[in-house]
């Protein structure tokens, strides 16, 4: 079983997100993608909502695609997610299957700072997704992925809905119509 893991705040999620996984997926014949919201990121100093609410619009997000699938893993576990303790996690409970863990070229900048990168890199195959906005300075054995370039960040959607401007064409249309319920990110 070969299966993707997109990690990340998902703070929101958004079209680009769905768009890396399903070109991951074809690409790499990948079974299923595994979306996998943080509960503290370790690099990030970016003000997040509540994770359970990013969990939920994660799960709405991918709700009609039967080979996404969202796991509260490092919500559950609490405090700073660090990739190696998902990584390792899911080795045990996919005993066999290939791995492989998809980040953006900007991440894979700084993927030497990661805590235990090496071991990452043994557990998993790194797979970039190339954005022309943040080229990839070095290859350090990483799988490249060339994917449509959309640069539509979280931090983007963001500034766009506190702003009072409409995000709904960058967010699938449930996470847009639970965050306008919830009033998030006003």
């Amino acid at each position: 079983m070969k299966i993707g893991i997109l990690g990340g705040t998902f703070n929101p999620p958004h079209i680009g997100h769905l768009i890396l996984a399903q070109t991951a997926k074809d690409v790499l014949r990948l079974d299923k993608v595994l979306f996998i919201p943080t509960n503290t990121p370790p690099h990030k100093k970016t003000r997040l909502i509540d994770a359970k609410k990013r969990f939920k619009m994660v799960k709405l997000a991918v709700k009609d695609c039967p080979y996404f699938q969202v796991l509260d893993w490092e919500i559950k576990r609490g405090g700073i997610s660090y990739t190696i303790d998902t990584l390792q996690q899911l080795k045990a409970e996919y005993p066999g299957a290939d791995l492989f863990m998809i980040i953006g070229s900007d991440l894979a900048n700084t993927f030497h700072t990661w805590r235990d990168y090496r071991k990452i890199q043994a557990l998993s195959r790194v797979v970039v997704a190339r954005r022309k906005s943040n080229p990839l300075k070095n290859s350090r054995g990483f799988i490249a992925l060339d994917i449509i370039n959309i640069e539509i960040t979280s931090s983007l959607v963001r500034k766009i809905i506190k702003k009072g401007l409409s995000a709904r064409y960058l967010l699938s249309k449930k996470v847009f119509d639970y965050i306008r319920r919830n009033k998030l990110y006003v």
